[in-house]
C-alpha cells in the first residue's frame, strides 16, 4: 500500500494532480479543497489510498490522515466505491461525515452527487458506529428552506465558507453559476441550491 506521497507537484488539473517522487509522475486523484492546497512547482506531501482493480492501480490522495481514513472507511458501505467515497470528502470535511452520522442527519449526505436518501440512510446506518466521536472541527453543509431570489447566493455563500475557500474564490465561484441560477429565477423555477452547489465545486477545482 502506498500511504503517502511527497514531491514536487508537476501538474492540477480538474480531478487530480500529478506529483514527481524519484523522477516519476504519479497521477493522484484528489477533491476539490485538496487540490486548492497545491500549486504547480512547489512541494506537497499527501496521505493517499491505493485502489486496486483488475485492471487498473488508482491512486487517490488527501490533505490529512483523517480524510484518508474517512475514505477507506466509506468504502465498506454497501454500495459505496472509491468515487462515491471521493465525492463524499468533496462536500463535507472528514468532521463533518462523522457529525452528519451521528446526527442522522441523511439530507446532508444527499447533497453528494450519486448519494439518495436510500444511500444516505444506508451510510448512517452502516457507519454509525465505526467512524469515531465528532470533534467539532467540522461544519455540516446544510442548504435549508427554498432559495428564493439571491437567498441561493448567501446558503452557497456559507456553504463554500465552510468547506475552507476564501472569499475571492467563493465570489469567483458564485459568479460563474449566477447565469444558471437568474435563468432558473427568470422561468419562475427556484434554483436547486445543491446543484449549484456542485457546479461551484467543479470551478473551483479548475482555479
Amino acid at each position: 500500500m502506498i500511504a503517502t506521497v511527497a514531491g514536487v507537484v508537476a501538474a492540477v488539473s480538474a480531478e487530480g494532480a500529478v506529483i514527481e517522487v524519484g523522477g516519476v509522475g504519479l497521477a493522484i486523484h484528489c477533491t476539490p479543497a485538496t487540490l486548492g492546497t497545491l500549486r504547480v512547482g512547489e512541494t506537497a506531501r499527501l496521505s493517499t489510498s491505493l485502489v486496486v482493480r483488475e485492471d487498473s492501480l488508482t491512486l487517490f490522495g488527501f490533505a490529512t490522515d483523517d480524510e484518508r481514513i474517512v475514505f477507506e472507511t466509506l468504502q465498506g458501505v454497501t454500495g459505496v466505491g472509491p468515487r462515491l467515497a471521493q465525492a463524499v470528502l468533496a462536500v463535507h470535511s472528514p468532521d463533518a461525515v462523522r457529525t452528519a452520522v451521528a446526527a442522522d442527519d441523511v439530507g446532508a449526505l444527499t447533497l453528494v452527487s450519486g448519494i439518495g436518501r436510500k444511500g444516505a440512510q444506508r451510510i448512517v446506518l452502516e457507519l454509525k458506529d465505526k467512524l469515531g466521536t465528532p470533534t467539532g472541527g467540522g461544519t455540516v453543509v446544510r442548504l435549508p428552506g427554498g432559495a428564493g431570489p439571491g437567498v441561493w447566493r448567501e446558503q452557497l455563500r456559507d456553504a463554500l465558507t465552510g468547506l475552507g475557500w476564501t472569499g475571492r474564490e467563493v465570489d469567483e465561484a458564485l459568479a460563474a453559476v449566477g447565469p444558471e441560477a437568474e435563468a432558473a429565477i427568470a422561468v419562475g423555477d427556484t434554483p436547486d441550491v445543491a446543484v449549484l452547489l456542485r457546479s461551484c465545486l467543479r470551478t473551483l477545482s479548475r482555479a
